[in-house]
């Protein structure tokens, strides 16, 4: 029966394992814990392709467990009582090990019904997830286990599982395989850190080749193979919001090159709604007083590049992405309302002054003088009178930028009201 290269070739020792040296290194936590053999349970967090059913695999070989595999996508409260029935039995003389895959699919009951069996012991838990645990696993789960983090597998970590999958092959297809210049660093770097990626890669070139005594894998072939497999994006994960972030931060920190990348990456995913989005946000947020025209020239780019549509947004967005990187930065006006909207959310608003009021909202018969100055009948259009409530009186939540425009601003108004 075929079986995907990625899977015949799985580490079975930590050795092998690449990547990882965080923790799996020769000091690292979750290698140590490995080799002493104290499991307990553990949540795996991290991309596709890291390693987390492979090292899972060697936390059973190592420690004598029956390793149990559920998918959280396919599976039911059934399948985890059949798990559980075997603790105790000559089916799991020495305990069960239980890896549940994409954990975040269960649900809130589906999760509580693990609690008795991980907390007593009779059952590990290793639960892997792509998406931030903290966020997708119930609390109680969390509490009795020690989450470890697995990163993208860096191009030269992958390159060696490159050398052992063409190894294999060579074995499999019985001839030699050639790679031209370039084609095995290639594919290390096109995978986006997922190892399961590179290799399967490699398989498919190796199946693409006429056979023969000797296999010639092409960078043209590599190319084809591997086109677009780096991207890592799903519109309703982490990495989604990660990509976003990462735009913002790097328009934010006057990098127009980490700005066109983190673009660039969002229009390949097709995702033109978050791009304008989120650009919208930052030159208002980030941009803003200190250059205000750039909130409509933003917002025609915008506009442009809805209308356009792909592939022909990019330009527009191109265009806005570089000059909000490279503008003059402020957020005093968004420091300024979200400081008055902590003091409104926390109750703290007042009666209006009487000379604010609206006149014409007095009872017939009951007008007062209302003693409002009107501004446009004073030198300069103004005068000192009071506008926020008493109990607000001295409140201040506005701090003139350090650019250049709100710092002409602020010299203007403190010659007048001096």
């Amino acid at each position: 029966m075929y079986q995907p290269l990625a899977d015949e070739i799985r580490p079975t020792t930590l050795s092998e394992v690449v990547g990882q040296a965080h923790i799996l290194g020769e000091n690292g936590m979750l290698r140590r814990i490995i080799e002493r053999g104290a499991i307990s349970n553990m949540v795996f967090y991290g991309p596709s392709g890291t390693g987390k059913t492979t090292v899972a695999n060697i936390i059973a070989l190592q420690t004598n467990r029956t390793l149990r595999r559920l998918n959280a996508t396919t599976a039911s409260l059934s399948d985890i009582r059949d798990v559980l029935a075997e603790v105790g039995t000559l089916m799991a003389p020495n305990g069960v090990l239980l890896y549940l895959d994409e954990i975040q699919y269960f649900n809130k009951k589906q999760q509580q019904s693990l609690l008795e069996f991980i907390e007593n012991g009779k059952v590990t838990l290793i639960a892997s997830t792509t998406e931030n645990p903290y966020f997708y696993v119930f609390n109680a789960i969390l509490s009795r286990s020690t989450v470890f983090e697995f990163k993208p597998v860096s191009s030269e970590d992958i390159v060696p599982a490159l050398n052992r999958g063409i190894a294999f092959m060579e074995k499999r297809l019985e001839a030699h395989i050639t790679l031209e210049e370039g084609v095995r660093e290639f594919i290390a770097s096109s995978c986006g850190g997922d190892v399961r990626k590179g290799l399967n890669a490699l398989e498919l070139l190796c199946a693409a080749q006429p056979l023969g005594a000797t296999v010639l894998l092409t960078m043209e072939d590599a190319k084809t193979v591997s086109q677009r497999s780096a991207m890592r994006y799903d519109r309703e994960g982490d990495n989604h919001y990660d990509i976003l972030s990462a735009l913002q931060k790097s328009i934010r920190g006057s990098d127009p090159d980490a700005a066109v990348h983190y673009l660039s990456r969002l229009l390949e995913a097709g995702d033109l709604i978050s791009a304008c989005r989120r650009i919208m946000v930052t030159a208002c947020e980030d941009i803003g007083l200190a250059y205000p025209q750039v909130i409509p020239i933003v917002k025609a780019c915008v506009d442009a590049a809805n209308m356009l549509g792909l592939p022909e947004a990019r330009i527009a967005l191109g265009d806005a992405v570089i000059l909000l990187a490279t503008a003059p930065k402020s957020n005093s006006a968004y420091l300024a309302i979200d400081a008055a909207l902590r003091d409104i959310r926390a109750g703290k608003t007042g009666d209006f002054p009487r000379h604010l009021q609206n006149v014409h909202a007095d009872s017939a018969g009951l007008e007062r003088e209302q003693g409002y100055l009107y501004p446009h009948n004073f030198p300069s259009h103004y005068v000192p009178q009071q506008y926020l409530p008493d109990t607000l009186k001295n409140a201040r939540y506005y701090d003139y930028g350090d650019n250049k425009l709100e710092q002409a601003a602020k010299r203007y108004w403190d010659q007048i009201k001096k």
